[in-house]
């Protein structure tokens, strides 16, 4: 399922994704992520955490509302970061 089905804007994926290219940003997101379980993108008071941290290490201000349809989109995609399948199909998502 597409991310513009959670109402997740193009223009707010294209900035990130513009500003992931930033080899220091990425690094930091990196570590960010680093060690997560698929339980814990199954939390969501710890994948609001990460979407807000994410954000703000970006230099991005989501809207409560933006928060949630990101944090509904990660929740439904049931992502599992030691599974190669489904990491091929995130990227595959926003190519």
């Amino acid at each position: 399922m597409s991310y513009q089905q959670f109402g997740i804007s193009p223009q707010l994926v294209e900035r990130i994704k513009l500003k992931m290219k930033n080899p220091t940003t990425k690094e930091r997101v990196k570590k960010l992520v680093e060690g997560l379980t698929k339980a814990d993108l199954q939390d969501r008071v710890k994948v609001r955490r990460l979407v807000k941290q994410s954000a703000a290490l970006m230099g991005e201000k989501l809207t409560s509302v933006q928060e949630e349809q990101i944090v509904q989109f990660v929740l439904y995609q049931k992502i599992d970061p030691q599974s190669t399948l489904h990491l091929i199909r995130l990227w595959s998502m926003f190519r």
